[in-house]
C-alpha cells in the first residue's frame, strides 16, 4: 500500500483517502478535491477530451465543461498535485455494487510519463482491499483504453461513443510489450 496516508475515510464510502503519498512513484501525492476546485477541473477535461470528442464530433464548448459540472462528487474526488501544480484528478464514486472510475484526466504535459499508471495503480490497490470490481467508460479510439486494459480491465460493452469496461478485485496487470 502507499507510504504518507494521513487520512483513510473509507468509513465514509470514500475510496481515496485524503492525502497519499505515492509508492509507485517520486513527487506526487492525491488530496482531496473541494467545491472551489470544479472550475479548474472543469478546464483541465476540456483540454485533454478535446481532440478525442472532435475526433468523435462530439466537442461542444460549453457541455465538455457542464458534464463534469453537472457530476461533480467533491467528496469522490481526489487531485494528483505534483509541486504544488495541479497535475491531474481522479474521482472513485460507489454505485451499484461497484466502484465507479470516472474523471481521471492528467495535465497534457504530464502525460506518458507512468503518472497515469501509477495513479491507477494506487487507486485499484484500494478497490481490490476493498474486494470490489471497478468500472469505467472511456470514448471509442482513445489512448486511455490501452491504460485501462494493462490495469485488468475488460470491455463489458461498446456503443458508436463509448467503451465499458469493468475489472474484477484483485486482476492481473498485463506487463506492456517492449518494442
Amino acid at each position: 500500500m502507499d507510504a504518507g496516508v494521513t487520512q483513510s475515510g473509507t468509513g465514509s464510502g470514500r475510496a481515496v483517502p485524503a492525502r497519499t503519498t505515492s509508492a509507485h512513484g517520486t513527487g506526487w501525492v492525491l488530496r482531496s478535491a473541494g467545491a472551489a476546485d470544479i472550475e479548474v477541473i472543469a478546464e483541465l477535461r476540456a483540454t485533454v477530451m478535446r481532440a478525442d470528442l472532435e475526433r468523435l464530433g462530439r466537442y461542444d464548448e460549453h457541455r465538455v465543461r457542464q458534464r463534469l459540472r453537472d457530476t461533480f462528487s467533491p467528496q469522490h474526488t481526489s487531485i494528483i498535485v505534483i509541486d504544488r501544480e495541479l497535475a491531474g484528478c481522479v474521482t472513485v464514486r460507489p454505485t451499484e455494487g461497484r466502484q465507479w472510475l470516472e474523471h481521471f484526466y492528467l495535465a497534457p504535459h504530464r502525460q506518458g510519463r507512468g503518472l497515469g499508471s501509477a495513479v491507477l495503480r494506487t487507486v485499484l490497490e484500494r478497490t481490490d482491499a476493498q474486494g470490489m470490481t471497478v468500472g469505467l467508460n472511456v470514448l471509442q479510439g482513445s489512448a486511455a483504453r490501452r491504460l485501462y486494459e494493462r490495469h485488468g480491465f475488460v470491455v463489458e460493452a461498446q456503443d458508436p461513443i463509448d467503451v465499458f469496461m469493468t475489472r474484477p478485485p484483485g486482476a492481473i496487470a498485463s506487463t506492456p510489450a517492449k518494442p
